[in-house]
């Protein structure tokens, strides 16, 4: 059964491709195998959920018979969030667990984000080598002792986890407007209507894996136009989306305004420092500079890290981190597995308001201090010989290679940085004034397109 295996499809993050040009059931099948051996355990048991793509029903048959031929016991909880797949992990204690998901890519793709024991993230590139091994095989030698499959719900669970610290009778009779895209979190809000008080008008309701009314990324405004008419119609206090997997949550005021998730992580920080005093506080380097003045202010250590959900758990777990965010919209929290915890954001966002009184226009406001450009993306094929010209250009700047290169100035910084996940070069500038901020924009925007 030997194949040819595609090494790019093995991230820095998880494992994700097009699907069936670069993924496809052999992989799968090989993936699934390795897991096991990767977990080194007689019978791991692992639990696999799958986002509502075309292809993950298939790809989750291959996997799974990969996971029971060579001795792994398969626990499947069905359609899942990412973040349900993690709690399920570490809450029901299993060994390891696999999501079948391409997250916020387009319905092309598919994937995998895998954990062991304690949701704990394994990166792509560490099964690399043993499924490179596997699929050379002539002869696959099959455990005598096969595993088995077998059904678990967890979503119930879920939700009353996260909503169990909160009192609900608190809170405002908010008119919310969701975007799930057509997406797996889509089963979350339709449960959380019904779970809270809240009035929901739940867009594209529908699973649907070809993602029929706009690509499943929150992070580009224009798939965001739907979200924004809702608010303006139901003249609701609040818009969110989530992404395809539903790790990512992306909030819109009462004006249909997109706040950006490094402001969320600002306004939540300053409230939660109010109830755990000195806690430390992550960032990632893409954020706002009010950010880390944010944590200061209110008490808290701030700590920068580099981008991506594998380093910042890292991060978190080693040095006993409260509380993190992504300017991209991923949260983590240390009572939730330091993983993705984009209900907990939801809620606590509800609760501040509630306890506020005030729209979150008025309380995001004292935050937006600097101008920020969002990211902007380029596709480069000479990404490196790019970042060293820049350095060079800009060298009286303080440089920081954490992440890419970031070079930072009294009145504003950039950040250049490749993706993980796709083949561009992202940019992200901040400055104290809108004038500076697209005077630097025109001068680095035209450096790059020169070079290119």
């Amino acid at each position: 059964m030997e194949i040819k295996i595609k090494p790019q499809i093995f991230k820095a993050y998880d494992i994700r491709g097009i699907y069936p040009t670069f993924l496809d059931e052999k992989t799968a099948y090989f993936i699934g195998k390795a897991f096991v051996k990767f977990l080194k355990k007689k019978n791991p048991k692992i639990v696999i959920g799958k986002d509502n793509r075309l292809s993950s029903p298939s790809l989750f048959k291959a996997l799974s018979l990969g996971i029971v031929e060579e001795g792994g016991n398969v626990f499947d909880i069905g359609l899942s969030t990412t973040p349900m797949l993690y709690f399920a992990l570490a809450y029901f204690k299993f060994d390891g667990g696999i999501n079948i998901t391409a997250s916020h890519n387009p319905k092309e793709y598919n994937g995998f984000k895998l954990a062991k024991k304690n949701a704990l993230p394994v990166k792509g590139k560490e099964l690399l080598k043993i499924v490179e091994k596997l699929s050379a095989q002539k002869d696959l030698k099959k455990k005598k002792n096969k595993g088995k499959i077998f059904k678990k719900e967890v979503l119930n669970e879920y939700l009353d986890f996260n909503l169990k610290d909160f009192d609900l009778k608190k809170f405002l009779p908010f008119k919310i407007a969701i975007d799930s895209g057509n997406g797996t979190a889509g089963i979350l809000v339709e449960k959380l209507s019904q779970k809270t008080p809240f009035k929901i008008f739940h867009l594209f309701r529908k699973l649907d894996g070809s993602f029929p009314n706009h690509p499943p990324d929150p992070s580009v405004e224009k798939n965001l136009k739907f979200l924004k008419q809702e608010i303006k119609k139901r003249n609701a206090h609040l818009g969110v989306a989530f992404d395809g997997d539903g790790d990512r949550i992306v909030f819109l005021d009462e004006k249909g305004k997109v706040i950006f998730g490094d402001l969320i992580l600002a306004l939540i920080s300053k409230y939660l420092l109010k109830e755990n005093p000195g806690k430390k506080i992550l960032y990632d380097l893409r954020c706002s500079k009010i950010v880390k003045e944010a944590i200061l202010e209110a008490g808290g250590e701030p700590i920068e890290s580099r981008v991506g959900h594998t380093f910042i758990k890292e991060k978190m777990r080693k040095e006993k981190i409260l509380f993190g965010g992504e300017f991209s919209g991923h949260f983590y929290h240390q009572k939730h597995y330091f993983c993705e915890a984009p209900l907990f954001v939801f809620l606590k966002l509800l609760e501040i308001l509630s306890k506020e009184k005030k729209p979150l226009s008025k309380l995001i406001l004292p935050f937006k201090k600097y101008f920020h450009s969002g990211e902007i993306n380029f596709k480069i094929k000479e990404k490196e010989a790019l970042m060293e010209k820049l350095e060079k250009k800009y060298k009286k700047g303080k440089k920081s290679h954490l992440d890419g290169l970031k070079i930072e100035f009294k009145d504003w910084w950039f950040l250049v940085r490749p993706s993980q996940t796709e083949p561009l070069l992202r940019l992200i500038i901040e400055a104290k004034s809108k004038a500076l901020l697209k005077e630097k924009k025109k001068e680095i925007i035209s450096l790059i397109k020169s070079f290119s």
